[in-house]
């Protein structure tokens, strides 16, 4: 990534990221790093967040995050919210276990609506913020960007937005906008896994 932004300042004009955006607190701090090099426009598609009032309370986040001069220049990018199409794309792997074959079934999801999106709209790069959790592998998530950058033609940002103290400043900055924080990553079956571990503290 690094190497990226060396290029796009020789370059010496912002280019335009479409970020796929699991979440206001995990966007915040992936914001502050990007738009620095990018034009950046929001993309909150997540038809995996379980059940849709969780998913409204999520995206109303970013009218917090957004406010206060934090937000100048950022455009949010309508995304559909379909949970069906999540269940059917994950069907058959309802009791994979968290962080196993449904969550890298749903990134790749996730990840190539968002390289269509991109796409469409004429963005120079896509990427995601999923890669600032601690939970989520960003070697995983980095393979299927680079095989939708092939598939679509649209350049994908890898990423590790944990390192560099990536996911603790999300933390600070999710205090400072007093954003709300999940305790599930957002599908009716990390849920499901989040309080079967809650029992067995």
């Amino acid at each position: 990534m690094e190497n990226e932004f060396e290029k796009i300042e020789g370059a010496g004009k912002k280019p335009v990221l479409l970020l796929q955006c699991c979440c206001a607190p995990c966007s915040s701090a992936v914001i502050e790093r990007l738009r620095e090099h990018f034009t950046v426009k929001l993309y909150f598609y997540n038809p995996n967040i379980y059940p849709e009032a969780e998913y409204q309370k999520r995206l109303d986040q970013f009218d917090k995050l957004l406010s206060d001069g934090f937000g100048e220049g950022i455009e949010q990018v309508a995304a559909k919210y379909d949970q069906a199409e999540f269940f059917d794309f994950v069907k058959g792997m309802e009791n994979e276990k968290e962080g196993g074959a449904r969550c890298a079934r749903c990134f790749i999801l996730r990840l190539r609506e968002t390289a269509r999106k991109a796409k469409e709209i004429g963005a120079d790069y896509f990427c995601t913020t999923l890669t600032v959790s601690p939970h989520k592998n960003a070697e995983v998530i980095n393979s299927i960007g680079m095989k939708l950058q092939e598939e679509y033609g649209v350049k994908y940002l890898l990423s590790d937005f944990k390192k560099k103290e990536g996911y603790k400043r999300s933390t600070e900055l999710s205090k400072q906008f007093d954003l709300y924080r999940q305790n599930y990553c957002g599908c009716k079956f990390s849920m499901w896994f989040d309080e079967e571990n809650s029992d067995n503290k």
